[in-house]
Order: structure tokens, then C-alpha cells, then sequence
């Protein structure tokens, strides 16, 4: 059974550089459709009489009707013209022992009735067409090697530009003569058919012989060309990213648009986008694979930088997504996805990816540790990098963050306390109505039922005697499918559960970003207090469960394991007289850490006045027992 698809334009990106460079033609050629200039190629190689010229004759008659375009552009488009009758016909043989219109539609073209006679010819074809791609993928390789490097740096230059033209002529020459063996096939008498059938395969194979000469003089020099020119970005790169720039745009021309002056896009309007539009702005690099982030994810990355209340400057900032493919070539999955969201997400967008300079991504992977995960490189309005990743301070903070460098990230945790504010900012906004208005929040997790069903109805207990307590489940790090059941069970049997499945993942996100960010940053579990009460969350091994009890943007916060929580609210009854004078939390402290034996704490704290500031009770945090209250006048 024979196959065409190795001639057609591919919609696949992994065929080379055929697909997007054809899809460019018309920006450089005339101003007809691409579909009538392919009609037309198609028209001149079917319907010229053999008698009317040789070869060469109808070959420099095919360029002058290309002449409008580049020469990349005219041996696609001599494809392009040639698969339209080639895939045609192996169509109909395809198909014609099977589907009696296949039949009708041969009989009509006067087609060979045996297939088998033809398979030397076609053998021949398909070496040949194989070799004629092989040669267009060379030629529009060349072809889009940024001109601003190759012109003035590599030599010999002129001839590689007669090898191009030369190899031109004999893709397009073998496009006429494929394109006449086919038509030819319609006049043979069945006498004819062995013999014509011998002498056309011999005179494909000599053009294929030919072809494949050029194509293994050629593909070594395009390869060379092509490591001189990365070679030479990769250093231009380096030496951009070291110097000072009064913008932006020199460094954003030489990742996106050496080949294009419209390399982006406008992902809610598709509109086409120059690095103009990205002048004196902050520019957020999204470097990731083509699915890009996890859907929750990518919604709460998109909640946090275009959806948040605390966005400082309207168009400070704009987000550029770089989808980088998993091998050489982008697979049709991997087109899909790009596909899908960058016609969904707010923010801009490289408009061909595949068509980014090899260069360039090497030098996002050496440079700036691009891998499997994705990363959120920071340029400032004049081009330098200010951050190697930003991605989990937008996870904790959202715009807040503006400008996202890496002096911003230290400041804002110099500012930054162990609260459940700082836990649970944004991932619901009823969670944030309630750390807003002071409540007490209980945020658990376990994934054992049992332990679930006996800590609720302890708790359960607590809110009946008057106290005010926000239950929040979010299972254990890296919810699972168990996980999504319990809290089913749990809306169900227990208490309403506010957090859906979803949020629970983003708040183990939020503590996730919350880890990397501190140990990015130099700081250990040792120094750093919120670190040490990330971790034994993250990395919980307790079968019962943990606890972790604050309210608002106190600092005053209280984490306990589930066996120890337990036995806590059973003495309830010992220590709630105390809720009324120390509050919740603080009451709930004193049973936790117990007051230390021994004489006087001669410790002292003093809290500055305020207004609108509170009275009330404070622990010592040393002997664990209530503070004397003393006023002082200076």
C-alpha cells in the first residue's frame, strides 16, 4: 500500500521549518491568496504539453511565475504545487482496491488498472520526493539564519548563495519532471505501460541521484552556517545580558525577532506584536513546556498577575509566554496544547515557537537553568536580568511583587511573619474575609478518617461552648484522589468543607513556592522561623493528622501533631475558663507549652502604642505564663 504523506506540507511542526515558513509566505511574496498562487504553480506543471519546451525551459518559466518570492518560499510553493496532483494520485491507488469511487475516479483519468506494475516507478517517487524535502528543509534552514549575523561574520558567504540558487533549480526542475511521469501515466497504451513504467523509474532515479549528491555537499555547509551563527548569538547574548542598555529592545530583538518583526502575539486577540509594545515595561519571561503549567496552577498564576487587587501600576508589567518543545522538533500534542492556551490566557505570547533560534534555547536552558519546570525570568525596563525565577514569589505574592526582582523577594520577606494570613492570602476570598476580620482558623489535614471524624467532634465540642472556630481541611502535600474523597466525606458527615479540591492543591502550592523561594534565597530551617514551620507541613509523616490553629495576620500561631491535639481538647474543660481572658489561641498555648517551674521570669516586652490598638492579655514567651500589664508615660 502506497503513501503520500511524506510530500504533503505537513501539519506538523516537526516537519522541519515547511509548515511555519509557508504559513509566512505571504507576508514576503505577492498579495494573492497563498491557495491561488499554489493553484496556479499546480496548473503550469499539469496542463504545459511535454512538447512545449524541455525541462529547462518550463523550469525558468515555473521561476519567473515565482518571482515575487524568496527562494526558500519558491521551492515550497513548488512543493506545495506538486502535492496537489502527486497526492492525488497515490489517493486514488491507495485506495482503489477498496472503495468503488476510487475505481470510477481511476477509470476516468485513465489510471493503470494494476497496481503492482507500477511499483517501480513509484519506488522512485517516493526516493525522490524523500530527497527533494530533505533539500527544501536545507534551503529554508539557510534561509532563516538571522541576517544580521550571518552577513558579517561568516564568509564565503556568496558562494553558499549560488549552492542555495543551484539546488533551487533542480528541486523545482524534479517537481516538472514528477509532474509529468504522473500526467503521462493517463496517455500509456497497455503495450506501453512495462517498458515506459522501466525508463520513467530510471530517469527518476537519476535525478534523485543527482539530488542526493547536492543534498550531501549541502546539508554539511547549511550545518556549519548554522553552528557559526549560534555560536556567534550565544556570544552575543552573553555580552547583551553584561552590558548597560537605555531599553529593552535590543535584548528582546535578539531572542524573538531575528527572523520576524512581528515574533508575538496577543493572546485574547490574537493580534500580531512587535518587542516595541513591550518598551519601558517590565518584561516577565514564562519559559516552560508547550502544556505549560498544571490547569490549577495556571489559573491561580493568571489570578495573581492580571486578576489581583494589589496590581501597583496598570501596564508596568507584561507577561511573555516561551513554550519550549521536550525534544529537536514540536509534536502535533505538543502544537495542540500551544495552541489551546495561547488562545486562553491573558498575556502575550511567542506567535511561532517552533520557529525560535536553537540558539536562544540553549541559551535559556545553559544560562538561566531552564529544564522540565517552569521558570519566570525577570528583564527590567532596560533588559537586564533581575530574577532567574520569579514564578513563586508571583505564587505568594501576585503583583504585589512588582517588580519581581530578587531584591524585591528578600524585601518582602523581611516584612513577612509566620501568620495564617501569609498561609492562605487569596486562595479563597471567604478564607480571606475571615484572616481579615481576626476570626480563629483551624486549618487541619490527615488521611485517616478516623483521626478526622474524632478531632472534628472534639472541636465540635469547643464551638458548642462559645468559642469561634473556622474548621479549613486540606488533606496532606501532593493531595491525591483519597484526598478528594475525604473531602467528600467530610462535607458530607462532618462540617462543610469551604476549600474545594483544587484549593487545596493551590494552598500546598503557596507553601511549596514558600520553600523554594526561602532556600533560593541562602536561608535553612535553622535561621529562618517561617522555613521551620513550612517544613514539618510539607513533609508530615503522621498517619493522625496535624493542626495548625491562628487567627488573622498574627504572628501568634500554633501548630501541633494530631495525637498531641487530641489529648489537648480532651482537658478542655481545664483550660477554656482561660479563653476569655488570653483568647483562644492563647489559652490553647498555655496547655501546649506549660508554664515553666521555678522562680519570677523577669522578662519584659514592650508594645508601643498605637491607635486602634487592642488590649488584652499577653503570654510570656519564655515562662509561658501571664504577662503584668504596666503603662509607661514619656
Amino acid at each position: 500500500m502506497y503513501q503520500f504523506s511524506e510530500i504533503q506540507v505537513s501539519d506538523k511542526p516537526a516537519d522541519a521549518n515547511l509548515k511555519s515558513h509557508i504559513s509566512n509566505i505571504e507576508l514576503i511574496g505577492s498579495q494573492e491568496p497563498l491557495v491561488h498562487t499554489i493553484y496556479k504553480i499546480a496548473h503550469e506543471m499539469l496542463c504545459k504539453c511535454p512538447g512545449k519546451g524541455d525541462l529547462h525551459t518550463r523550469t525558468m518559466a515555473l521561476f519567473d511565475l515565482l518571482g515575487n518570492y524568496g527562494w526558500a518560499a519558491k521551492v515550497t510553493l513548488a512543493l506545495a504545487g506538486f502535492a496537489t496532483s502527486y497526492g492525488e494520485f497515490c489517493l486514488i491507488m491507495q485506495l482503489r482496491p477498496h472503495i468503488s469511487l476510487a475505481v470510477s475516479l481511476a477509470d476516468f483519468k485513465q489510471l493503470p488498472s494494476s497496481i503492482s506494475i507500477l511499483k517501480p516507478q513509484v519506488k522512485a517517487l517516493r526516493l525522490l520526493v524523500k530527497t527533494m524535502v530533505d533539500l527544501t528543509k536545507c534551503i529554508i534552514e539557510f534561509e532563516g539564519l538571522p541576517a544580521v549575523l550571518v552577513g558579517p561574520y561568516i564568509e564565503n558567504l556568496a558562494a553558499m548563495k549560488s549552492e542555495i540558487y543551484v539546488t533551487a533549480y533542480w528541486i523545482i526542475r524534479s517537481t516538472l519532471a514528477c509532474s509529468s511521469q504522473i500526467t503521462n501515466l493517463k496517455a500509456m497504451k497497455p503495450e506501453q505501460v512495462y517498458s515506459n513504467i522501466i525508463i520513467a523509474a530510471w530517469e527518476l532515479l537519476s535525478l534523485d541521484y543527482r539530488l542526493s549528491s547536492i543534498y550531501s555537499h549541502l546539508r554539511p555547509l547549511v550545518d556549519a552556517f548554522r553552528q557559526q551563527t549560534e555560536a556567534k548569538l550565544h556570544q552575543k547574548l552573553l555580552n547583551l545580558f553584561e552590558e548597560s542598555h537605555i531599553d529593552n529592545q535590543e535584548v528582546l530583538q535578539m531572542l524573538f525577532a531575528l527572523k520576524d518583526d512581528l515574533p508575538l502575539k496577543d493572546c485574547p486577540t490574537q493580534v500580531k506584536l512587535g518587542v516595541s509594545e513591550l518598551k519601558s515595561k517590565v518584561v516577565l519571561l514564562l519559559v516552560s513546556k508547550p502544556d505549560l503549567l498544571p490547569l490549577e496552577q495556571l489559573f491561580f498564576l493568571v489570578h495573581q498577575t492580571y486578576d489581583h487587587p494589589h496590581k501597583k501600576v496598570e501596564g508596568s508589567y507584561e507577561m511573555i509566554w516561551v513554550p519550549i518543545s521536550c525534544s529537536e522538533t514540536w509534536t502535533d500534542a505538543e502544537e495542540k496544547w500551544f495552541n489551546f492556551l495561547s488562545n486562553s490566557i491573558p498575556c502575550y505570547s511567542v506567535r511561532q515557537p517552533w520557529s525560535l533560534n536553537s540558539a536562544v534555547i540553549n541559551f535559556m536552558k545553559q544560562e538561566w537553568n531552564y529544564g522540565d519546570e517552569a521558570i519566570m525570568v525577570v528583564l527590567d525596563s532596560e533588559g537586564m536580568t533581575t530574577n532567574l525565577n520569579a514564578l513563586d514569589m508571583v505564587f505568594i505574592w501576585g503583583s504585589e511583587a512588582y517588580p519581581f526582582s530578587l531584591s524585591r523577594e528578600n524585601e518582602l520577606w523581611k516584612g513577612e511573619h509566620w501568620t495564617m494570613q501569609l498561609i492562605t492570602n487569596e486562595i479563597h476570598p471567604i478564607l480571606t474575609q475571615w484572616v481579615e476580620e481576626g476570626r480563629n482558623i483551624c486549618i487541619y489535614g490527615s488521611e485517616n478518617l478516623e483521626w478526622i471524624r474524632e478531632f472534628s467532634a472534639k472541636t465540635k465540642d469547643i464551638k458548642d461552648a462559645g468559642v469561634l472556630l473556622e474548621m479549613i481541611y486540606v488533606g496532606m502535600n501532593n493531595p491525591n484522589e483519597h484526598v478528594k474523597d475525604l473531602l467528600t466525606t467530610i462535607n458530607i458527615e462532618i462540617h462543610s468543607t469551604l476549600l474545594s479540591f483544587t484549593k487545596v492543591q493551590l494552598f500546598w502550592l503557596r507553601l511549596e513556592s514558600m520553600r523554594r523561594s526561602k532556600f533560593r534565597l541562602g536561608h535553612t530551617a535553622s535561621t529562618d522561623h517561617i522555613l521551620a514551620e513550612v517544613l514539618p507541613l510539607l513533609y508530615n509523616n503522621d498517619d493522625n493528622g496535624w493542626a495548625v490553629f491562628g487567627n488573622g495576620s498574627s504572628a501568634d500561631m500554633v501548630r501541633v501533631q494530631g495525637a498531641e491535639i487530641i489529648k489537648c481538647l480532651n482537658l478542655f474543660r481545664q483550660w477554656g475558663e482561660n479563653v476569655a481572658q488570653l483568647e483562644f489561641i492563647g489559652a490553647l498555648r498555655t496547655v501546649l507549652e506549660p508554664p515553666l517551674l521555678g522562680g519570677p521570669c523577669n522578662h519584659t516586652q514592650v508594645i508601643p502604642y498605637s491607635e486602634g490598638l487592642i488590649e488584652g492579655s499577653i503570654v510570656c514567651q519564655k515562662c509561658k505564663r501571664l504577662m503584668k500589664k504596666f503603662t509607661i508615660y514619656e
